[in-house]
């Protein structure tokens, strides 16, 4: 059957089924985290060793995730497809079931290996279900996926744990699963071509280079912040492991006449751009989407099902506003979209450093609908942008790239987020400690007060133990609006970028060759 054939039956009906795959898969990392906690008391571990269930899920999702294009050209990219939801389902069903912490950090790395091919791949069979017309739509279709997953999973994990238990987080996964491998099963049909360019002897050092140069940094990401950085001699040994890795896989497979990752599409210069804003959209998104639930529930006493809560309005948002952008990307200039979004988004963050701890919860939601709408011109234009021009025959390829660059941006953000509040918070506090004195003046006409207001019966020490208190958690606030103020800034830092863009919407090229 052909790419025409199947775009004339279902494209309108595979796309929510794939979407639903790529929704799965990305739920599972952030609902798996807010379950930690849980996971921990109940398999008599530590916090810090709990951890390791979300690090070897996200180690083995980004080993694959970048191959993904050339095992979908080696087997098929319909069978890779249902073997990764199969595989996923399976390995699902297994964590629920897990007896100890060591079986469930295992198959927690087999579920992410078998997650590695399902946004990627999922993505690509979008791409190449719809018309270059509609290209906007097939991406806008998927963006609620990427986008909206990580926005609403904290809400769906909190519910569940806080309702049943941390297993169902993933027992959830094993229906949904069933009926996916079925509906794909019938619905998707797999273009003859598809597995050609992939002939010849497997190329297991490019293999083992990208696996442990991505694993590694990985480990580094999630793990670098908890062990100080550099000050660990593990975090030291990783990054140099990744960094010998990845300048060994880059000399090795670029000149490779059949390579897991195709590193010449970055020579389309689209492509090149269209991957570097992709990774810092990931690195804003999971950023933020780190920090604001962080605010409200270690300042403002949320619990994690009502911060949540003030994530998932702006999921919904993007769904309302991802139909309308998915039409403007293919009438309008990619670079007037994209500057539109970068500028939004920088306006938003700036106007959360406005924040403080008495602020409502409307406020908070409100300051994360403006994101949203800023995000919303974003996400689709810059997948426009990245697929603009790259031949059919390498959409799987591109499509791993392209997800690749947004999931280790995400990572990164996550990792910056949490170093810089750390970092800021201990400035701040050092810096309002020097003036909570006790000859200052000013301290000792404030304890006085304070003690004549809440009639304190055990004298100054503890008024000046509430000074301290409301000196920390001040310094807390002011590191999380640094922390704002950064993204921001970072926003507006990529605009010059879209020099380097071509002109021109999406509609007409939304790939070479078509």
């Amino acid at each position: 059957m052909s790419r025409a054939d199947q775009r004339d039956i279902h494209p309108w009906i595979i796309a929510p089924v794939v979407a639903l795959a790529a929704f799965m898969e990305i739920l599972d990392i952030s609902v798996a985290n807010v379950a930690l906690p849980h996971i921990a008391g109940d398999l008599s571990a530590s916090q810090d060793e709990s951890t390791w269930t979300l690090t070897s899920y996200l180690v083995t999702n980004a080993a694959v995730m970048p191959i993904s294009g050339w095992l979908a050209g080696k087997f098929g990219r319909k069978r890779f497809f249902l073997t990764c939801i199969t595989i996923f389902s399976v390995a699902s069903l297994l964590c629920g079931l897990a007896p100890d912490l060591a079986t469930l950090v295992a198959l927690r790395a087999l579920q992410g290996a078998a997650g590695g091919g399902l946004q990627p791949i999922g993505q690509a069979i979008l791409t190449d279900s719809f018309p270059a017309q509609k290209r906007g739509i097939a991406t806008a279709i998927y963006g609620v996926a990427a986008v909206t997953a990580p926005a609403i999973g904290p809400t769906i994990g909190g519910w569940i744990t806080d309702n049943y238990e941390w297993r169902w987080v993933f027992l959830i996964n094993v229906p949904v699963g069933i009926i996916l491998v079925f509906l794909i099963g019938f619905l998707v049909r797999t273009p003859n071509e598809e597995s050609s360019g992939t002939k010849g002897k497997v190329d297991w050092a490019g293999f083992a280079f990208i696996a442990i140069g991505l694993g590694c940094l990985q480990i580094v990401l999630d793990r670098g912040q908890e062990d100080d950085w550099f000050a660990s001699g593990m975090v030291t040994f990783m990054t140099i492991a990744s960094a010998v890795s990845c300048v060994l896989f880059v000399w090795w497979e670029w000149p490779h006449e059949n390579p897991m990752v195709d590193l010449k599409l970055f020579k389309h210069r689209d492509f090149a751009v269209g991957f570097v804003l992709m990774c810092f959209f990931g690195f804003m998104v999971l950023g933020t989407t780190y920090l604001l639930p962080e605010y409200t529930q270690s300042l403002m006493g949320y619990r994690a099902t009502e911060a949540g809560e003030v994530i998932a309005p702006g999921g919904f948002l993007l769904l309302l506003m991802f139909p309308l952008v998915g039409k403007i990307v293919g009438k309008v200039d990619l670079r007037i979209v994209i500057a539109v979004g970068l500028i939004c988004s920088a306006a938003a963050l700036s106007w959360m450093t406005n924040l403080y701890l008495q602020a409502s919860f409307a406020t908070i939601v409100l300051a994360r609908l403006m994101q949203a709408f800023g995000l919303a011109f974003l996400f689709l234009p810059i997948n426009a942008l990245g697929f603009r021009g790259i031949p059919p025959e390498r959409t799987n390829y591109a499509s791993a790239l392209v997800n690749l660059a947004r999931n280790f941006g995400g990572s990164i953000g996550i990792s910056f987020a949490s170093t810089l509040v750390t970092r800021r918070e201990q400035f701040h506090q050092s810096r309002l400690v020097e003036h909570l004195q006790s000859m200052n003046p000013n301290v000792l006409d404030l304890t006085s007060r304070i003690s004549q207001l809440t009639h304190s019966a055990t004298g100054a020490m503890s008024t000046v133990a509430r000074l301290y208190q409301a000196a920390v958690q001040q310094a807390a606030m002011l590191s999380y609006l640094d922390a704002f103020r950064a993204f921001a800034v970072i926003f507006l830092m990529l605009l010059p970028l879209l020099i380097f863009v071509k002109p021109g919407a999406v509609a007409a090229a939304a790939h070479g060759g078509e």
